[in-house]
């Protein structure tokens, strides 16, 4: 059994970021990474037109933090994968690609781990578990019962309007990937039709500054779990919202005024009918609830602080709200031909072999450190707020663990 100090599962932003602290540390350490190269998930599960949501100038890889020309642009996937490959590359990472974990366990002296891998065994005294919240793409278990004669694809496989046959295109789901797919569908003259949930809507800029910029200044990013309203709220849609052509709004009132059909939740289906909750007015005021609430944040902070910011009347529409309530389709008649399915990912720790997850499967933690020394988590929403799962906040939440790691930090 070949023994090391640390071992980091996962190979992406979260997990490079904590080898670079580590190897400045000079502690002892492997990444395992069960893709053939850097950058798997940007590189092979995003859109061709896919660009960061969120400003360059938050990207914060430790030590390669974004300084070019276009701090306020929206980087697109390929700039994204270039800049994980040269991160590897440039800090000489102890990275092994197309290593396949399978567990992780406790060793029986207690104190180290046992990792199993399809490459052989290892023992470590430190376990880092970087796979992210997005692992497997979520499906609806009636999928399974709709027409073959239908294209299924989940939003991981779509790349662009071409890649489909000819034919109108449903597309299950409103968060950031629905309506993005959606809005490059219809641009590119599809027939779209779109089921909508509860993911609300952010305005890309708002009195001056793209919103991002004002949520971090309110501290938004910063917020512990605990101010959440509920455990389940840590696993919701994010806003609306869309970096391609420089940014701008995503608003499904437009998407109605532009010809794209508005439905409620898809419920189940058979062969060529869907079933739809009678809830679409209800998702829309929520989406409109949530711009409401984000504008009043700012506008309290730019008051609290005094800030010089022009007030801005943001466009009201109400397009959505004229569309009917449909319960059934049947997709046929539609002309639908393809179904994207916008409906996120699951999460599945159970590789470790250890009792710290909560009833969600979630880890329980403080700050990415769990109740069995050595073992870690990073690369998560809301171990030390928001930003922990997030470019902006990734790099400092690693910097803990390694810390921690290095024994020059208790938590």
């Amino acid at each position: 059994m070949k023994q090391i100090e640390t071992i980091i599962i996962g190979g992406g932003q979260a997990g490079l970021a904590t080898s670079y602290y580590l190897t400045r540390h000079g502690r002892e350490h492997v990444v395992f990474e069960k893709a053939a190269q850097a950058g798997y998930a940007w590189r092979n599960e995003r859109w061709d037109s896919f660009t960061l949501v969120t400003p360059n100038w938050s990207f914060r890889l430790p030590d390669a933090e974004y300084q070019d020309s276009a701090p306020d642009s929206f980087m697109p996937r390929t700039e994204v994968v270039s800049r994980l490959e040269q991160y590897v590359e440039r800090f000489h990472l102890p990275i092994q690609y197309g290593v396949q974990v399978n567990a992780v366990e406790q060793h029986d002296n207690g104190r180290n781990y046992l990792v199993q891998t399809e490459n052989g065994r290892f023992e470590a005294q430190n376990v880092v578990m970087a796979t992210g919240l997005y692992q497997q793409p979520r499906l609806p278990a009636y999928s399974a019962a709709l027409s073959r004669r239908l294209i299924q694809l989940h939003s991981s496989q779509y790349r662009h309007p071409q890649m489909l046959p000819a034919g109108a295109v449903l597309v299950v789901g409103s968060g950031q990937s629905g309506c993005q797919i959606a809005e490059e569908l219809y641009q590119s003259g599809r027939k779209v039709y779109l089921c909508v949930g509860r993911a609300g809507r952010a305005p890309r800029r708002y009195r001056g500054k793209d919103v991002y910029d004002w949520l971090n200044l309110c501290g938004f990013f910063d917020r512990p779990a605990e101010k959440l309203p509920s455990p389940k709220a840590r696993f919701g849609a994010n806003p609306q919202l869309t970096g391609r052509d420089g940014g701008h709004t995503l608003n499904l009132h437009r998407f109605a005024r532009d010809g794209v059909t508005l439905l409620g939740r898809l419920q189940g289906g058979q062969d060529q009918t869907i079933r739809l909750a009678p809830d679409l007015q209800a998702n829309l005021s929520k989406a409109d609830e949530l711009e409401t609430q984000i504008v009043n944040l700012i506008d309290d902070y730019i008051i609290r602080t005094g800030m010089d910011a022009p007030p801005e009347n943001l466009p009201v529409l109400h397009d959505g709200y004229e569309a009917e309530d449909i319960t059934e389709l049947n997709l046929e008649t539609a002309g639908i031909t393809t179904i994207i399915w916008a409906t996120g990912y699951t999460f599945d720790f159970s590789l470790v072999k250890l009792p710290v997850f909560d009833g969600d499967g979630y880890p329980i933690q403080q700050q990415g450190v769990t109740n069995y020394p050595g073992l870690y988590f990073v690369g998560l929403p809301w171990l030390s707020g928001q930003k922990s799962g997030l470019f902006l906040g990734i790099g400092e939440q690693a910097g803990i663990i390694a810390s921690v790691i290095n024994g020059s930090l208790t938590t």
